[in-house]
């Protein structure tokens, strides 16, 4: 049956419901109205899974120039040094007013005051958190205020189709997003559209992010024109569970702060030899240190041990890991947790401003899928719900400032989605395959470390899925698990380009054919206007 399609108009369009949109959603709305989509329920995306916390000041022993420069040596020499300084400045406040909303950290036993730990690349104790459930219980604070909020409109389970552009091709106007529970199209129209729509580790086989993850942010800019940077650099976090059922649960990096030792299956504690931080280096060596140690020995995991601690320790401060390794059969408290690394967190993105603001005028970027120049070659721990809560708070500040309302006579002009010559699949066996494919090919061939030809190998077979995804877009009804393809396809090769482009190692990015680091580097930077991605035949 033909359904009408639907056109709506609202002052300000939020794609996302992360951290980054929900901050975002429940600033703007003290002045205008939001529109909030969520692609699952409101609740889903990466933050839900966030178990180690958000990095701040909050210790007086620490300082805000120690913060920028842990986060300097972690970013490997390409963090943007202004948006750094940005996110460590204003952190702090970020973290007073989740506490006034009412997030319950964690605190000290018999003590008032919040407890801090410390995570690989910190130099102090900065990292607050709710126990092992900070972004679960972010997320349920934020939530509550969003759904009790009258000027925000919450639409879930829709999902975004296209960034709806002016004749011009100069600025955003909304989005057309498909309703998935009745496949029908709706042409959201708004004076500002925020994109909050995390990050696009789906990309990969293995991943520690929720299902949601699939680049659509990035994908949808770019088609639009928007400029993307440091797309090679995708942090594979070093310990997620290594478990037939629970293969893509994290385990989080404050197991390692508060002592945690990784090991190889005969006890040895191996991260001695890889960086002289041991298992406090960051991120991205103590995922190659086990990448290779299991290559070397030819083992499909490495051990992470912290049963040396008391137990009632290891309860309270992470009941979350501690109950879902005892389902699993893994007594933490006596055993040590097998562990793999997995896709973690995309540090590339949409470029910003600091205000968030991308090179399309009316369209802001915020969170995972944005590059704001904070993370560079590899985040640094803890700074990515900081990130989304500075800039959240950035971009809301610089779109009240600069509101104006879009001319009547472009809006008038926008037309709904056009469903008059597809036609209902038959049969959608193409869409799984080509979804595992994509995913192994990055996991394969884009991974931890690389090489050339991988690189050039992944390439040629992620142009042949596009072309087949392409083709069965333009035919076909739409569905999330093809507007998810639709978008893995785009950022794979986005990927893969930008890992071809750069010729050294560094940070997350390691190539066997460059292993050399460069003694100054600069972002990668793609721009639909001069970079030229593989063109398909209509």
């Amino acid at each position: 049956m033909h359904q009408t399609p639907q056109k709506i108009q609202t002052d300000t369009l939020v794609i996302g419901s992360g951290i980054a949109g929900l901050s975002v959603a429940l600033k703007l709305a003290q002045k205008h109205q939001v529109y909030l989509i969520a692609k699952s329920t409101v609740c889903e995306g990466s933050t839900q899974y966030a178990q180690g916390g958000i990095a701040a000041v909050l210790d007086p022993f620490d300082s805000v120039q120690a913060h920028i420069d842990d986060t300097l040596k972690a970013g490997a020499g390409l963090c943007e040094k202004k948006a750094v300084a940005l996110v460590a400045e204003q952190a702090t406040e970020s973290i007073n007013e989740l506490i006034r909303l009412g997030v319950p950290f964690s605190k000290e036993q018999n003590s008032e005051a919040y407890h801090l730990t410390q995570e690989g690349g910190h130099t102090h104790r900065r990292v607050i958190h709710a126990a092992d459930h900070t972004g679960r219980s972010v997320i349920n604070t934020l939530v509550e205020q969003v759904q009790n909020n009258p000027n925000i409109t919450i639409l879930t389970q829709h999902i975004t189709v296209d960034l709806i552009m002016d004749a011009d091709n100069k600025q955003c106007l909304g989005s057309h997003i498909l309703n998935k529970e009745t496949n029908q199209v709706i042409t959201l129209l708004a004076n500002y559209t925020v994109l909050a729509t995390g990050g696009a580790s789906k990309t990969y086989l293995y991943t520690s992010n929720p299902d949601t993850s699939t680049g659509d942010g990035i994908a949808m800019a770019w088609r639009a024109g928007a400029t993307v940077t440091n797309m090679e650099f995708n942090q594979f976090h070093p310990t997620c569970l290594f478990h037939p059922q629970d293969r893509s649960f994290l385990i989080s990096e404050a197991i390692r702060g508060e002592g945690g030792i990784l090991k190889l299956p005969n006890g040895y504690a191996f991260m001695k030899d890889h960086d002289e931080r041991a298992d406090l280096a960051p991120r991205d060596i103590v995922a190659r240190a086990i990448d290779h140690e299991m290559k070397k020995h030819g083992i499909d995991c490495v051990f992470l041990d912290i049963s040396h601690k008391p137990a009632d320790f290891i309860q309270h401060h992470f009941p979350t890991i501690y109950a879902r390794c005892l389902k699993s059969g893994i007594d933490i408290t006596q055993q040590s947790i097998p562990v793999v690394p997995a896709a973690h967190y995309t540090c590339g993105g949409i470029e910003t401003d600091l205000n968030g603001q991308t090179t399309i005028n009316r369209l802001f970027a915020i969170g995972e899928t944005a590059y704001t120049g904070l993370h560079g070659a590899n985040r640094l721990a803890s700074n990515s719900l900081a990130e989304g809560l500075v800039f959240s708070n950035m971009a809301s500040q610089q779109i009240i400032k600069i509101y104006s309302k879009l001319d009547e006579a472009v809006v008038e002009q926008v037309k709904t989605w056009d469903t008059r010559h597809i036609t209902q699949a038959k049969e959608r066996v193409l869409i799984s395959h080509d979804w595992d494919e994509v995913r192994r090919i990055m996991w394969d061939y884009v991974g931890i470390v690389r090489t050339d030809k991988r690189l050039k190998q992944a390439l040629k077979r992620i142009y042949i899925l596009k072309s087949e995804v392409h083709e069965y877009f333009y035919a076909h009804t739409l569905s999330s698990d093809l507007l998810e393809l639709r978008n893995l396809t785009l950022v794979a090769e986005l990927m893969i380009k930008s890992a071809l482009k750069r010729k050294e190692s560094r940070g997350l990015h390691y190539n066997l054919d460059h292993p050399k680091t460069y003694s100054k580097s600069r972002p990668t930077r793609l721009n639909p206007k001069q970079v030229k991605l593989h063109k398909i035949k209509n």
